[in-house]
């Protein structure tokens, strides 16, 4: 889960392109890299690298951004809930959507990452995709979703690894909206809506968090 005092760095962070590439997803990893990541993390990671290019492949071929919602949401909430002190032993740390799959776990934030990176390569647009920072009312805990605006204007989805069932934000009323972002920059979060945009500038722990990506392909 987030911590109290990454909020301060959103609020200084823009977002760069999450995944640049447009190319099928079975070219996303050569031979070479699936046996990297074999050797790195294991043999069920191949599996879970291979199952999630599958994944990806079936979701290009549906025709409606619902149906891809679905599919992502169900596979990746599959992964377990690891702490970062746990998984990582760092107190704060953003898994790229390859360590997430490989490792088969993390928390909020990489679950959130990771469907964003997902629904981009299934062609999902990336207007529409917003990660969010949130408050989790029930326990007062800082919480990371991903959000997805079908138009401008209307009340966003909502795809949480707490919650299986994809909700409009309207009805997520355990989850108090702080700020979000993507590829553009940063809005303050409404529950309708995009809110105001209130940041555009470069920021170093999501700029890492790309090279460890680029880095992984």
């Amino acid at each position: 889960m987030i911590k109290n005092t990454f909020f301060a760095a959103l609020l200084w962070m823009t977002t760069f392109p999450l995944w640049a590439m447009d190319s099928h997803p079975s070219n996303y990893f050569s031979d070479q890299a699936l046996a990297n990541i074999e050797q790195t993390y294991g043999v069920d990671a191949r599996a879970n690298v291979l199952a999630w290019q599958t994944l990806i492949d079936d979701g290009r071929q549906l025709s409606s951004d619902d149906e891809k919602l679905l599919l992502t949401n169900q596979f990746l909430n599959q992964m377990a809930f690891i702490s970062d002190m746990e998984h990582w032993q760092q107190e704060d740390y953003w898994a790229t959507p390859l360590e997430f799959i490989a490792t088969s776990g993390g928390d909020c934030e990489d679950y959130s990452v990771a469907k964003l990176a997902t629904l981009k390569m299934m062609g999902v647009s990336p207007e529409k995709l917003r990660l969010m920072y949130v408050k989790n009312i029930a326990d007062n805990q800082p919480h990371m979703v991903l959000t997805y605006h079908p138009r401008h204007g209307d009340i966003p989805l909502v795809l949480d690894n707490l919650d299986q069932e994809i909700r409009p934000a309207s009805e997520r009323t355990d989850l108090l909206p702080i700020i979000s972002f993507n590829d553009d920059g940063q809005w303050l979060a409404r529950v309708q809506g995009r809110g105001g945009k209130v940041k555009e500038e470069g920021g170093a722990f999501w700029q890492e968090l790309m090279e460890r990506i680029e880095k992984q392909i």
